[in-house]
């Protein structure tokens, strides 16, 4: 009996090593390159995922240049409105100054004069009577018109106040006093107008919302 024998026993055959470890080791092989494999093919995109990130690039340019334009069409629209509504602005507020003077002219004739006066003056002036409402009916298709602020409550974004009128009868900071009109052309004010306002009356009462939407109505 050999040494072999003895070790195991009788009958006792030496155990054999396991047979299946080489053919273990070999599937889990397979098994990590098939995995590598499938994430090298998952970081390469494919050809239709490169054509759709171009489509979409495309897309994001074009409603972005879509958008640029839709505004540039708005900015040139609006320029050319404002070109059309107050390209005559200086023109018209020269106009102003000449319908002033003719104003003035008119003032400075006593009204005795007017009443005892001759054909001749009576006719001229109603020349220049009819030169300053033809002037100024020509500003108006243009735009312009006269601000009537008499009897209104004071606004700096359109009234130029000039002196204070002491007057306990009138609500404070109304307009009593006229020193020159007003024009605006479009909602742009052109000339504001020069005023004399109330001054030691009872305020001015507060304007209600809807007073306010009736007003720019108007």
């Amino acid at each position: 009996m050999s040494d072999e024998t003895r070790k195991t026993g009788w009958g006792e055959q030496p155990q054999a090593q396991p047979a299946e470890q080489p053919a273990a080791d070999a599937a889990e092989n397979a098994e990590a390159q098939a995995a590598e494999g499938a994430g090298d093919a998952a970081a390469e995109p494919s050809p239709l995922d490169l054509v759709t990130a171009e489509r979409d690039d495309l897309k994001d340019k074009y409603l972005r240049l879509a958008a640029e334009m839709d505004n540039l069409r708005r900015r040139t629209a609006r320029d050319v409105k404002d070109a059309r509504a107050y390209s005559v602005s200086n023109f018209a507020r020269d106009m102003l100054a000449v319908s002033d003077d003719l104003r003035r002219a008119l003032d400075a004739i006593p009204a005795e004069a007017r009443e005892a006066g001759d054909a001749g003056l009576k006719a001229l002036i109603e020349g220049v009577e009819m030169t300053e409402r033809s002037m100024l009916s020509a500003l108006e298709r243009h735009g312009v018109k006269r601000l009537t602020p008499q009897g209104q409550k004071f606004d700096p974004n359109f009234h130029q106040a000039m002196f204070e009128v002491p007057n306990p009868d009138v609500p404070n900071n109304t307009v009593v006093e006229v020193v020159q009109d007003g024009y605006v052309i479009g909602d742009r004010v052109l000339r504001p107008a020069m005023v004399g306002v109330a001054k030691g009356g009872p305020k001015q009462p507060a304007e209600t919302p809807a007073e306010q939407a009736s007003e720019d109505a108007e």
